[in-house]
C-alpha cells in the first residue's frame, strides 16, 4: 500500500514555487498519488482593511487571472490536469486545512523560508498549516540557503 493517495501542494506565484511543486510532483509519482495544486488569493479587503474608499473589484479580478495564468503555467510543466488546479479566495491555511479535509488528502506540501528567532514566533502561512492540518505536512525549503 502506497503511504500518500492524495497530496496538496499549496504554492505562492514566485519561482520557488517551481522547488516545491517539483517536489510534490515527485513524491506523488513514487507513492502513485494523486497530486492537487492550490494557490490562494486573500481578498483586497482582509488584506488592507474595510477602510479602503475605493471599489477593489476590478483590482481583484485582475489579481485573479495573473494567479489563473499562472498556476496553468506551472501545471503545464507538470501535465497537471485542470481539475487538479484550484485559485481559491481567503486565508491560506484556513482554506488550505479545508481543502484538505474536503478531498481527503493525506499530505500537505508548502514552502517555508525556514525562517526563526522573531519571524519564526510571529508565524508564517507555513507554521499556521502545520500546526492545524489533521494530516502529514512536508514543509519545502525555499529561497536563500
Amino acid at each position: 500500500m502506497n503511504q500518500y493517495q492524495h497530496i496538496l501542494v499549496a504554492v505562492d506565484l514566485t519561482e520557488d514555487a517551481n522547488t516545491v511543486l517539483t517536489r510534490a510532483k515527485d513524491i506523488a509519482a513514487f507513492n502513485q498519488a494523486r497530486l492537487t495544486m492550490v494557490h490562494v488569493i486573500e481578498p483586497l479587503s482582509v488584506a488592507y482593511g474595510s477602510d479602503i474608499p475605493l471599489d477593489l473589484t476590478t483590482l481583484q479580478q485582475e489579481i485573479t487571472e495573473q494567479a489563473q495564468h499562472r498556476i496553468s503555467e506551472l501545471a503545464d510543466r507538470i501535465d497537471l490536469k485542470d481539475q487538479d488546479q484550484l485559485v481559491v479566495y481567503g486565508r491560506p491555511e484556513k482554506e488550505i486545512h479545508r481543502l484538505a479535509e474536503e478531498k481527503d488528502v493525506d499530505l500537505i506540501v508548502v514552502g517555508s523560508h525556514g525562517r526563526h528567532g522573531l519571524a519564526l514566533i510571529l508565524g508564517s502561512t507555513s507554521t499556521s498549516i502545520l500546526h492545524g492540518a489533521k494530516c502529514d505536512v512536508l514543509a519545502v525549503r525555499v529561497g536563500s540557503k
